[in-house]
C-alpha cells in the first residue's frame, strides 16, 4: 500500500491545452501542486501508476508522497478529473500538507453488521457514504466504521452518534446542533398497497329467474 501512495513525478514547463493533450497521448497525467502559501507547480506522473493508484480507496483520503526531483512532498488528492467513458484519468489537482495544520478531507463510511439491522425487516437506508472531517495529516482514517449491529426498526443515526478516531472531528457537528446530520435510518417496510378490487364489498348476485 505504501508503494501505492507514493509517485514520481516530473515539473512540467509545457502548459496549454494542446501540451496536456500530448502528455495524455504519451500515456502521462498533467497534474498540478498548490498550498501552503506556496507558487503552485504543474506536474506530469505516469498514467499506469496514478491509474493503478486510484483504485484504492486510501488514495482518496490518506497522505500521498510526490518525489519530485529528488524531492519528496506530501499531499492529498483534491480533485481528479476522469474521461466520461474511457478508463483514464485526465488531470489531477494535489495540496501540500505540513505535518503541523489540521486538514479538511472526506473520509469514506464503512456500515458493518447491516444484515443484523435488516432481520428487524427493516429497509436500511445511507443518507450519506464519506463524512466531512478536519485532523492534523497523522490522524487522517482511511475510513469512518459505523456499526448498525443495534440499529432498531425506526431508529436513526446521526453524526453525533458516530464514533470517529482520535484526533478526528466532524466538519458539521463543529457549526452547531443542527448540523446533526443524519447518517443511516431504519424504515419500516411499507405495507402492501390493496387494489381497488380488493377494497371493493362482492356484488350481491341477481336472483334467479323463475
Amino acid at each position: 500500500m505504501t508503494d501505492l501512495l507514493t509517485l514520481e513525478a516530473e515539473v512540467r514547463t509545457d502548459l496549454g491545452k494542446g501540451a496536456s493533450r500530448r502528455l495524455r497521448h504519451a500515456n502521462k497525467v498533467p497534474a498540478i501542486l498548490y498550498g501552503e502559501n506556496q507558487e503552485p507547480v504543474s506536474l506530469t506522473l505516469e498514467h499506469k501508476n496514478v491509474f493503478r493508484a486510484q483504485q484504492e480507496e486510501a488514495f482518496y483520503s490518506q497522505v500521498l508522497t510526490l518525489n519530485i526531483a529528488g524531492k519528496s512532498v506530501e499531499c492529498l488528492i483534491k480533485d481528479m478529473q476522469r474521461h466520461p467513458f474511457k478508463q483514464l484519468v485526465m488531470h489531477l489537482d494535489f495540496m501540500r500538507i505540513d505535518a503541523n495544520h489540521v486538514v479538511h478531507s472526506n473520509a469514506a463510511i464503512h456500515f458493518i453488521n447491516e444484515d443484523e439491522a435488516a432481520k428487524t425487516g427493516a429497509n436500511i437506508s445511507h443518507h450519506m457514504n464519506e463524512i466531512a472531517i478536519t485532523c492534523l495529516p497523522k490522524d487522517l482514517p482511511e475510513f469512518i466504521t459505523v456499526d448498525l449491529a443495534g440499529l432498531e426498526l425506526g431508529q436513526t443515526l446521526h453524526l453525533s452518534d458516530v464514533t470517529f478516531p482520535a484526533g478526528v472531528t466532524s466538519d458539521e457537528l463543529a457549526k452547531g446542533e443542527d448540523h446533526d446530520l443524519a447518517v443511516v435510518s431504519a424504515k419500516a417496510p411499507k405495507a402492501a398497497k390493496t387494489t381497488d378490487e380488493d377494497e371493493a364489498a362482492p356484488a350481491e348476485e341477481a336472483p334467479a329467474a323463475e
